[in-house]
């Protein structure tokens, strides 16, 4: 959707017109990344839908059986997907919210100088970032095996990275993406003033 198009939307203007909204068919590479999209997808549907019945005829088990173990791939599938998704928005969000506070907490600082305290905070900070999530691969199987342990069951674990990953969700509206929040602005599209820090 055009930029400002949802807002218009929301405000009853009138919206892009199908001619707009047809326009980027005109590129080329749109057309192409679209044919291949096309068939990732039809694939991606088509096995999901082929898939226990395949299981059912090859390994004479029940469709409801044989609907269980592609049910269970797409569930590790959408969780790897989901993990990727806040692993990339998370190393996104560092640059641009050093380039916000940076202004702020050194306003002394202009042009090259300051683009270069924000590239190396933003290093240190996803440097720092990145050793506390390897020590995740650790944790988290421990989580599990402790769970199993006291309870006999992995739920406990689920249960606790559940509240874990609302608990992030509800800081980062809280810190980041509300009005007024540090990247509310940028993300909506208007310009930001840093505010020198008192």
């Amino acid at each position: 959707m055009p930029k400002g198009a949802h807002r218009a939307l929301r405000s009853g203007a009138r919206g892009p017109s199908l001619a707009e909204q047809l326009a980027p068919l005109k590129n080329l590479q749109v057309r192409r990344f679209s044919l291949y999209y096309f068939f990732v997808f039809g694939d991606f549907v088509a096995f999901a839908l082929w898939t226990p019945h395949y299981f059912a005829a090859v390994y004479h088990v029940d469709i409801r059986t044989a609907g269980l173990g592609p049910a269970l791939f797409s569930s590790f599938m959408a969780l790897f997907f989901l993990t990727g998704v806040g692993n990339a928005s998370t190393f996104q969000m560092i640059p641009i919210i050093m380039g916000r506070e940076i202004p702020r907490l050194m306003p002394g600082l202009t042009g090259a100088a300051r683009q270069r305290q924000v590239d190396r905070e933003s290093a240190a900070i996803i440097a720092f970032t990145s050793a506390i999530a390897a020590y995740g691969a650790f944790f988290i199987p421990k989580a599990y095996g402790s769970s199993l342990a006291m309870t006999g069951s992995p739920v406990g674990a689920l249960w606790a990275f559940l509240i874990f990953y609302v608990l992030c969700l509800m800081l980062t509206w809280a810190f980041y993406t509300r009005r007024g929040g540090l990247l509310h602005d940028i993300e909506h599209g208007r310009a930001v003033t840093a505010q020198p820090a008192e």
